[in-house]
């Protein structure tokens, strides 16, 4: 599968999050080096304060080296309820890549992911073909 199948996987999977009037609804994919998926997850899937890329990252272990994420949204790069942003995780996890349909909007904190990322050498894509299929989930926050 390409980028835009593994994206768009990680935006149907934001579909199946418990809506929330406090955090965007978001699905991720972790896709090992051999472009195999390693894991995948969504927000609020155990937790109320799980994000999609956390719970992908916990399920294949943390340490993911080489790996792409693929987001429906940009990875967090702020956070109150946790100590570590996902931007944060994935940098930390050994993933060189990371793909996003949506750049996330100011609603609820500024959206630095994408920044953070490059910043420490962790390339950041975004596709936003894939924006509309991304927000619906979210629609009753917009």
């Amino acid at each position: 599968m390409d980028d835009f199948g593994w994206l768009a996987l990680a935006c149907d999977l934001a579909a199946l999050c418990p809506p929330s009037r406090t955090a965007f609804s978001v699905g991720a994919v972790v896709v090992g080096a051999d472009g195999r998926e390693v894991a995948r997850g969504f927000s609020r899937e155990h937790d109320p304060h799980d994000h999609a890329e956390e719970a992908a990252l916990a399920r294949a272990g943390g340490d993911v080296p080489g790996a792409t994420v693929y987001s429906s949204l940009e990875p967090c790069g702020h956070r109150a309820s946790r100590p570590r942003t996902c931007a944060e995780l994935i940098v930390a996890s050994g993933a060189r890549r990371v793909v996003f349909a949506w750049r996330e909007p100011a609603l609820f904190a500024a959206g630095t992911g994408a920044e953070i990322l490059a910043a420490a050498g962790v390339e950041a894509v975004e596709l936003p073909g894939l924006a509309e299929r991304a927000r619906r989930p979210n629609a009753h926050l917009l």
